[in-house]
């Protein structure tokens, strides 16, 4: 993430996108799931579609570094416009942010807006016009999307069998 603006035109390209929402790189499980989904970046590119992940984080804050960085483009959505926009969006509660704070751990200071507001853990699927064909959100932030269920996901929508 470099932090300049782009628009989700821009980012989309006119081209099907598979867009991950994340909560950050400070969670344990957000990390695993986009090492695991590295997997389907043959697949992906071979038919064509992006992946791009998107987090309410500082874009200048460092990925794990036990994950390393993913092999697509991450950016950051101040404010969490986009995933405000799918209804996704999330606040932990007064006595997590508690107990987060004793941890050593606010929210507020890596959300670029500032806010203790993050995505649920979610997967879209948007096609080459900009439409939303597929999307599988999770409130359970432990639970996500599993790159099978990405790859069945395209077929759907291309309308061919998995």
């Amino acid at each position: 993430m470099s932090g300049n603006v782009v628009s989700s035109a821009t980012i989309l390209a006119g081209r099907t996108t598979v867009v991950v929402f994340y909560r950050g790189t400070w969670c344990p499980y957000c990390n695993i799931a986009l090492h695991a989904y590295r997997q389907l970046m043959p697949e992906l590119s071979a038919r064509g579609v992006s992946l791009i992940g998107v987090s309410p984080q500082r874009p200048e804050l460092p990925s794990d570094p036990d994950a390393g960085d993913p092999p697509f483009p991450i950016f950051c959505d101040p404010g969490s416009k986009l995933a405000d926009a799918l209804g996704i969006m999330t606040t932990p509660t007064e006595a997590v942010r508690d107990a987060q704070a004793q941890l050593g751990f606010d929210l507020r200071a890596v959300n670029a807006d500032h806010s203790a507001a993050i995505p649920m853990p979610t997967v879209a699927l948007v096609d080459s016009s900009g439409v939303l064909r597929w999307i599988d959100a999770h409130p359970n932030y432990t639970r996500r999307t599993e790159p099978a269920q990405i790859i069945a996901a395209l077929h759907l929508a291309a309308g061919v069998q998995p």
